[in-house]
């Protein structure tokens, strides 16, 4: 057996185009563009690169996108002031605050301040409380990617056994969550599970989302199961090149499973595309507008 490759960049192209479908058809029917708000405090080179990035990707699909630049020297209470000037601003339908913010400014203090409304990265408590609840919200674009990418290639999900391996707030426990609310038996499970090998050939659905890099073995995999790599890591080679892994090793487990996400290439596109989904749910929910089915 040899997987389907599950292609995050033609997905992702997809879901973009359906994004600028729904982004053009908003601005139609209120008359103002979908709005979107990036934040980037201090200079780090990787941060402004996602930062120019997101930006750039809501352009394309129609969203009206811009950043907000504050130096690394700011202070907490500058940094949500802003915030709390974006989530008053009726124009803005989505904020995003790149992470990690300087040392003298508290990641939970923002989120705390952050409208859930207009939280396109689901990370806040409120948006975490309404998916474990079951009520509508704005869902972390990494879970909500992996969901729609397993859905392409198996459309009924009942009583299917999952494990996802990680915890973490943004991919591991609403991965788990949305998860469930598809009718799968969930297990969450972590570095530190025992025989974490032996629950891994349960899956049905096997999500691995740990930030090790190929720690899960082609035998790890069940025959037929659904693989998704959201692992990200970069290793140094001799010859000083570096090569990004995910955190399963892909030649081995493509040989048992059915269908399995590349990296790079799977999970990485989709997030990117559903922040952009998010931002134009956020926009429909604002005005109090039905959001296309198909987006």
């Amino acid at each position: 057996m040899t997987a389907q490759v599950i292609d995050g960049k033609a997905f992702a192209a997809a879901v973009r185009a359906r994004v600028q479908d729904a982004a053009h058809a908003f601005k139609k029917e209120t008359g103002t563009p979908v709005g979107l708000t990036v934040v980037l405090v201090g200079n780090d080179p990787a941060s402004e690169i996602y930062v120019r990035l997101k930006v750039a990707d809501a352009r394309e699909v129609g969203i009206e996108s811009r950043d907000v630049k504050l130096p690394a020297t700011a202070t907490e209470a500058e940094v949500l002031d802003v915030v709390r000037k974006l989530n008053a601003d009726p124009s803005v339908h989505g904020v995003l605050v790149q992470f990690p913010v300087p040392s003298q400014i508290r990641q939970e203090a923002i989120l705390d301040t952050l409208s859930p409304d207009k939280d396109v990265d689901g990370l806040t408590t409120l948006s975490a409380g309404r998916l474990t609840s079951g009520r509508p919200g704005l869902v972390s674009c990494t879970p909500q990617g992996c969901l729609m990418m397993i859905k392409s290639v198996r459309s009924k999900l009942d009583g299917l056994n999952a494990v996802v391996i990680g915890r973490s707030q943004l991919v591991g426990k609403p991965m788990g969550q949305l998860l469930l609310a598809e009718n799968c038996t969930v297990t969450m499970a972590h570095s530190k599970t025992r025989d974490l090998a032996t629950i891994a050939r349960t899956a049905d659905i096997l999500v691995a989302a740990v930030g090790r890099a190929e720690m899960v073995k082609g035998d790890w995999v069940k025959p037929g199961a659904v693989v998704i790599d959201v692992g990200m890591n970069r290793i140094e080679l001799p010859d000083g090149k570096s090569k990004l892994l995910g955190d399963v090793a892909y030649n081995e487990a493509k040989e048992h499973a059915a269908a399995i996400t590349p990296v790079p290439g799977g999970v990485g596109p989709m997030t990117r595309a559903c922040l952009l989904r998010n931002t134009v749910l956020a926009a429909c929910a604002a005005k109090g507008i039905r959001p296309p089915t198909e987006l």
